[in-house]
């Protein structure tokens, strides 16, 4: 009889740990713990103001967590030296939100700028990287000495993809991918999105409300309410679970227990 060998169990690639931030009395992150595997797409979706991009800017530290951990490679990074979290953050990439170009910089510069930067290369080589990093987000190198203002909304995302992948990371972020953008552009870029990623082998972690977005890009789905990760599991279990906040959002219903602070005036 032949036995199955045990699965390793996923390596978590970053841990937060009872995470709580707040403003002055506003209660943002409320003991959040959230594990992100090695190598998976994971997506937390969550309504406006609930937490989304205060998680991210805790992980990068431009925000610190007023009490909780955060460990990227199991390394605490409040016991890190500068060094030590420059070299830790040195492997992440971002897309913003409205991708957030550099209006001042042509599409190769904005595309290559932490290669330049960091003075890891000479301009002469940031270039070819930078095309190359165009050409895999599907833009031809035309567009690589035009300005920002002369794209597209769906091209400027694009730009931004190459720019998050213009140094190879191990980590991407992806802030609300989709919005502003049309129902098949949306598509296109969750494909590229979700293809340029499993083809680096990199670890994503997504925050949108876009729930056909979430669909296609995750492994797994996470839900953030009320400054907690109140559900968390794959886009078949999403289909399935009972829980009533989840099943709100997911469906987009003003009735439920997710309720919003509207004023109607009389």
């Amino acid at each position: 009889m032949s036995v199955k060998a045990k699965q390793n169990p996923p390596q978590v690639k970053i841990r937060m740990t009872d995470v709580c931030k707040a403003f002055g009395n506003k209660r943002v992150l409320h003991h959040l713990n959230l594990d992100v595997y090695r190598g998976e797409s994971l997506v937390v979706i969550g309504g406006s103001g609930t937490g989304k991009s205060v998680t991210i800017k805790c992980i990068l530290g431009l925000l610190e967590p007023d009490s909780g951990s955060v460990e990227i490679d199991g390394k605490k990074m409040d016991t890190l030296s500068v060094k030590e979290k420059e070299q830790v953050l040195g492997q992440f990439g971002m897309l913003f939100q409205n991708a957030a170009l550099f209006d001042s910089l042509s599409v190769w510069e904005n595309v290559a700028f932490s290669l330049i930067q960091n003075g890891r290369m000479n301009k002469t080589e940031a270039r070819e990287i930078a095309i190359q990093k165009l050409a895999q987000v599907g833009l031809k190198s035309d567009v690589a000495d035009v300005y920002p203002a002369d794209l597209s909304g769906g091209m400027r995302k694009r730009v931004g993809l190459a720019r998050a992948i213009a140094t190879d990371p191990a980590v991407i972020f992806f802030d609300e991918p989709t919005t502003g953008l049309d129902p098949i552009m949306s598509d296109v870029i969750n494909d590229l999105i979700r293809g340029t990623v499993k083809k680096m082998g990199a670890t994503a972690l997504t925050i949108t409300h876009d729930m056909n977005s979430a669909r296609k890009i995750a492994d797994r789905i996470a839900m953030l309410y009320e400054g907690k990760i109140i559900w968390v599991g794959t886009v078949e279990e999403l289909d399935q679970t009972k829980n009533p906040y989840v099943r709100q959002f997911v469906a987009g219903s003003a009735k439920g227990p997710i309720q919003m602070d509207v004023r109607v005036e009389k």
